[in-house]
C-alpha cells in the first residue's frame, strides 16, 4: 500500500493540492490512516511493475480523478482488513486519505482569492472545481458511467442522462444503516458542518469536503460543488443557517447577486412546495453552474411590458413548462417585478385549467426561478409557473408526469428537469437496451417474430404498452445502432411529454390565452 501513497503525493503534486515542502506531513498522514510503519522505498524498475498491484492493468484512469490509484490501494486495505467490501467503508477511508492534501477552509479561500484576483472569477471557479474533482470528492470514475444524449423534439434538443453514478448498496449495509442511532449532527446533507465530517452508514464520506463563503443579500451563504455532478461546474449554493426553503422577494434578490458576482454562471432554485420542489426541502439552497441549457435557448413568442417597471421587458417563450422571462438592467426592478409575479400567481385560479391556488388554506402555487446574465448583458430572470394541486385521476399531481408516462420518468420534476436534461433512473440503461434488442432483425417470419418480441415484453412489463407503439410506428428490421437511436429518440418524445404534463397552460391555443389572462392580471 505504501507505493500507492506515493502515487498519491505525485498526484497531488501534480494537480496543484500540494507542494513539495507538504510532502513529509502528507506522507505520514497517510500512513497513519493506512497503519502502514514504513515509507515506500523505490528499488528497480522491474520489481516496481512486478509490485504494482495491478494498477496498470486494472485501473482506468480519468482526467482529474485519482480513483485509479485510490481503487487498487483500497482494495490492497480490504485484504488487508482495515476495511471491509462495502461502499460506505471505501468512501469513507478514501475520503480521509485524499483530505490529507486538502486546504483548510481559510487557506482554500486565500487560494482561490488569489487565483480570482490575479486571472478573474471563472478562472477561480475552475480552479476550485478542478480541485473537488482532484480531492475525489467529485466523483468523476462514477459520472463517467452516466449515459448521455440529445433528443430533437418540438422545444429543441432535450438533454437526457441515465444517472449511473450512484453506486448500489450491498443489502448488508442497508440492513446495517438502520441499526444506526439517529444523530442530529449534521442535521442535513447541505449543513455547513458537512465540511469535513468523516460520515458513515447513514451519512456520506466528507472528509475531503471543502467550500466558499459567498455573500448574497447581506446574508452568509456558501459554495460548493455537487459530488454527482450532472452538468459542467454544477454547483450548490446554500445558507449558512438550516433554514426551509422559500420562495420570496429574498430568493430573487440572492439569485441576481449571484450572477452579479459570478456572472459566467447561472443559478436557480426549486420550488419550495412538495411535488414541484426538489428532494430537500428543509435547507433553504440554490443550483448553479457554468452550463447552457434548452429552455435558456427557447424564443419569446410573446412580449410585453408593464407601466410600473418601464425597463424591464416581459416575454413568454416556447417551452412546455410555462416561464414568464423578465430581463433588463435594473436590479431592483426586476426583483420588485418578480415578487409582483409570484405575489399574483400564489393567488392565481383559471378552474378552466384546472388551475386552482388553494384548497381550503392550503397552497398549491409556486414559482420555480432561474437567472443567469444573458448573451445582451441583460439580468434575465425565468420564472416557472407551478402547481401541485392532486386529483383523484391524478393522484401524484395534476402537473406532474402523468401515469402512462412513470414507465420512463415518475419522480418530482425539479429544477434541472425543468430546464430541460432529464436525469433518468438507473433501471432503464438495461430496459432500453433490452427494447432496443426487440427492435431488431430477425431472420424468422415476421408473425413469429411478433409473438416472440411480446413473449419477451413479460420481462418489461411496465414498458408492453410504449413497446407496442414502437413496433406499430418502426417495425423490428433495424440494426442493433439504428434500433437505439430509435429507443433514444422516443425516450425524448417522453421526456417531452412529461414536461407538457408540469406545464399549468399548455403551448395550445387555449393554454397561451390562458397565460396571458394571467398577465392581463398583473
Amino acid at each position: 500500500m505504501n507505493r500507492y501513497i506515493e502515487l498519491l503525493i505525485e498526484f497531488g503534486l501534480k494537480n496543484g493540492m500540494i507542494e513539495s515542502l507538504d510532502i513529509p506531513l502528507v506522507r505520514n498522514q497517510m500512513m497513519s490512516i493506512l497503519c502502514i510503519t514504513e515509507p515506500y522505498i523505490k528499488s528497480n524498475q522491474k520489481n516496481d511493475n512486478n509490485n504494482s498491484g495491478g494498477l496498470e492493468e486494472n485501473s482506468k484512469e480519468i482526467i482529474g480523478s485519482p480513483s485509479y490509484i485510490l481503487n487498487p490501494l483500497l482494495d490492497l486495505a480490504v485484504e488487508a482488513g482495515l476495511i471491509s467490501h462495502l461502499v460506505t467503508e471505501r468512501d469513507i477511508l478514501d475520503a480521509k486519505i485524499m483530505a490529507c492534501m486538502m486546504p483548510r477552509q481559510s487557506e482554500l479561500y486565500r487560494l482561490y482569492s488569489a487565483v480570482v484576483n490575479s486571472k478573474g472569477k471563472e478562472a477561480g471557479t475552475e480552479y476550485f472545481y478542478h480541485l473537488s474533482m482532484a480531492s475525489n470528492y467529485i466523483r468523476m470514475d462514477r459520472i463517467s458511467k452516466n449515459i448521455y444524449w440529445q433528443a430533437t423534439t418540438d422545444y429543441g434538443e432535450l438533454e437526457i442522462t441515465i444517472n449511473l453514478s450512484k453506486p448500489e448498496k450491498d443489502p448488508k449495509e442497508i440492513a446495517a444503516a438502520k441499526l444506526i442511532p439517529q444523530s442530529n449532527y449534521p442535521k442535513c446533507f447541505l449543513c455547513l458542518e458537512n465540511v469535513g465530517f468523516e460520515g458513515g452508514g447513514n451519512h456520506p464520506a466528507r472528509s475531503n469536503h471543502r467550500v466558499l463563503p459567498v455573500t448574497l443579500n447581506k446574508e452568509q451563504w456558501y459554495f460548493q460543488y455537487s459530488p454527482y455532478v450532472y452538468y459542467n461546474e454544477h454547483a450548490i449554493i446554500f445558507k449558512q443557517e438550516h433554514e426551509p426553503m422559500t420562495i420570496n422577494q429574498k430568493t430573487f434578490d440572492r439569485l441576481l447577486d449571484f450572477v452579479t458576482e459570478f456572472p459566467h454562471y447561472f443559478v436557480g432554485s426549486n420550488a419550495d412546495l412538495p411535488i414541484v420542489g426538489g428532494s430537500i426541502l428543509s435547507h433553504e439552497h440554490f443550483q448553479g453552474g457554468h452550463h447552457k441549457f434548452p429552455m435558456e435557448k427557447a424564443v419569446a413568442f410573446y412580449t410585453t411590458s408593464l407601466d410600473l417597471y418601464p425597463t424591464t421587458n416581459i416575454s413568454l417563450i416556447k417551452w412546455p413548462l410555462s416561464v414568464v422571462r423578465i430581463a433588463g438592467n435594473n436590479k431592483q426592478e426586476l426583483s420588485d417585478l418578480a415578487n409582483h409575479i409570484l405575489l399574483s400567481w400564489r393567488n392565481y385560479s383559471d378552474h378552466a385549467l384546472l388551475i386552482h391556488s388553494h384548497t381550503g388554506t392550503v397552497p398549491h402555487n409556486t414559482i420555480t426561478p432561474i437567472c443567469r446574465i444573458n448573451d445582451k448583458g441583460l439580468y434575465e430572470l425565468d420564472l416557472v409557473l407551478r402547481n401541485n394541486r392532486q386529483s383523484d385521476e391524478h393522484p401524484d399531481g395534476i402537473f406532474h408526469p402523468h401515469a402512462y408516462l412513470h414507465h420512463i420518468k415518475k419522480e418530482n420534476i425539479g429544477l434541472i428537469e425543468v430546464m430541460g436534461l432529464a436525469v433518468l433512473p438507473e433501471r432503464l440503461e438495461a430496459e432500453l437496451g433490452m427494447i432496443a434488442e426487440l427492435l431488431t432483425k430477425d431472420t424468422s417470419a415476421e408473425d413469429k417474430a411478433r409473438k416472440d418480441v411480446m413473449r419477451q415484453a413479460a420481462n418489461l412489463a411496465q414498458h408492453i404498452t410504449w413497446l407496442e407503439e414502437l413496433i406499430e410506428k418502426y417495425g423490428i428490421n433495424h440494426s442493433k445502432e439504428e434500433a437505439m437511436t430509435i429507443v433514444q429518440k422516443e425516450v425524448g418524445i417522453s421526456f417531452e411529454k412529461v414536461l407538457d404534463c408540469a406545464g399549468v397552460f399548455k403551448q395550445d391555443t387555449g393554454g397561451n390565452l390562458g397565460i396571458k389572462r394571467f398577465l392581463d392580471s398583473l
